[in-house]
């Protein structure tokens, strides 16, 4: 497809009778928007946990149509091929329905005319990968928080989004979800609510550490190979990659071969909140300030004076705490609170942000329009290069300069070695 076609006039002139895949009869004699020839269809990398919870919002979505997955343990696809084909065939005269492609490679998936976009819900060590050989193949993207292993492949990422004109969604659901709390928080930040910002503090868990994790027996019917992919080899264990269709986030969360530790995992969603606060969705710090020892209460200062601190208050459980000349907001999951106490009740936002009516909305709004999402790419990769500095100022405890336009520590070789990884060659191929 060429790049100037717009998706609204693909997507309206597919030919249903060229689609590789059979639509369920409740669509057949749909017209306008919903019909089956406007769907988006969506391919999903990973129904793990997290990607199992985005199948079913998929499914349950008349504007999009799920034709196929990518998972390595048998397990889980079997489940989620039963999942799909029953939905879709609930709605069919026979009660059956076929048309999923099921593979444990992802790039058979994205060589798919008939995929519009996918779904990147793996673990992040394989994040940078699909999306931007997805990006390559036209391909738009949802891809999981945190987006990228490292600042340099989170550069990569969004260059190949930005190239080849495709609608990214980082999966940061705090900016469209959770009964608006954060967009509203922001709204009135960006309104003078609090006067002008002095500190953010993130209070979330800390760095990763190096798997410890004793070797088990690889169970029958996964490909733990491929589950590695890019990161070093090293023996099966479930607690990385479950045996079982899990309802549980595994704990590769927390060692480093595999992503940036708890600090990344509501990181990327905390710290997201406070960039958005500080409308730095396309800059950072400029200094990293490291503890002398604890795992907590490092500093990022940015050139206007506002100070970031990952840390956490005694009385106040986690998000993101605004500090501000006129007054402080505190907003989480579940709290949200001010200083004065009615602020965030009778302040009036001057600034008003668009209101998705999901993040999966704004996504698939943004691919007919061609608008950007509120958690594009360029955002997920700021937000993602904060975890990973700080992560890179606990491991070298000293204080660090950076350059948040070139992406680098200047004259800092042993800091800027850091930037990126190394990676298995025949499992990262891009």
């Amino acid at each position: 497809m060429k790049q100037n076609t717009s998706r609204r006039s693909f997507l309206k002139g597919a030919s249903l009778a060229s689609a590789p895949f059979i639509l369920p009869s409740h669509v057949w004699a749909a017209k306008g928007e919903n019909s089956p020839n406007n769907r988006i269809s969506v391919a999903v990398i990973g129904p793990g946990k997290q990607g199992r919870s985005h199948v079913h919002r998929l499914l349950r979505n008349p504007e999009t149509q799920v034709v196929g997955f990518a998972e390595v343990a048998k397990v889980r696809t079997d489940h989620t091929k039963q999942l799909i084909e029953g939905h879709y065939a609930k709605n069919t005269p026979a009660g059956k329905w076929k048309g999923l492609t099921i593979t444990k490679d992802y790039r058979e998936l994205i060589a798919m005319k008939s995929v519009d976009a996918v779904l990147i819900a793996t673990p992040d060590h394989w994040h940078g990968e699909p999306t931007i050989l997805s990006a390559r193949a036209g391909k738009h993207v949802y891809c999981e928080k945190p987006i990228s292993l490292t600042i340099a492949e989170g550069r990569r990422m969004v260059e190949a989004v930005k190239q080849n004109k495709v609608i990214f969604q980082t999966g940061s659901q705090q900016r469209t979800e959770f009964g608006g709390k954060f967009r509203r928080t922001v709204e009135m930040i960006h309104s003078g609510a609090i006067g002008k910002i002095k500190k953010i503090q993130v209070c979330v868990g800390g760095p990763p550490k190096p798997c410890d994790l004793a070797t088990q027996p690889i169970p029958e019917g996964i490909d733990w190979d491929a589950w590695q992919g890019p990161a070093p080899t090293r023996g099966y264990n479930k607690e990385l990659c479950p045996d079982n269709v899990h309802n549980h986030f595994p704990r590769w969360r927390a060692y480093t071969e595999y992503c940036n530790g708890y600090l990344a995992d509501m990181g990327a969603h905390h710290f997201d909140i406070g960039q958005w606060g500080m409308d730095a969705d396309d800059t950072g710090p400029v200094k990293v300030i490291p503890p002398k020892d604890e795992v907590k209460g490092l500093k990022l200062i940015y050139a206007n004076g506002i100070e970031v601190e990952h840390g956490s208050l005694p009385d106040w459980r986690g998000g993101t705490v605004f500090y501000g000349t006129e007054g402080t907001i505190w907003v989480d999951r579940g709290p949200w609170k001010s200083d004065p106490v009615n602020l965030i009740k009778e302040f009036k936002a001057t600034v008003e942000i668009r209101k998705p009516k999901s993040h999966h909305a704004d996504w698939l709004d943004c691919i007919r329009t061609g608008k950007q999402p509120l958690a594009h790419v360029e955002a997920g990769h700021r937000t993602a290069t904060l975890c990973q500095l700080a992560n890179i100022g606990y491991e070298l405890r000293r204080e660090l300069d950076w350059d948040p336009k070139a992406e680098s520590f200047p004259k800092d070789k042993e800091a800027q070695a850091l930037v990126d990884r190394k990676r298995r060659k025949q499992w990262y191929r891009i």
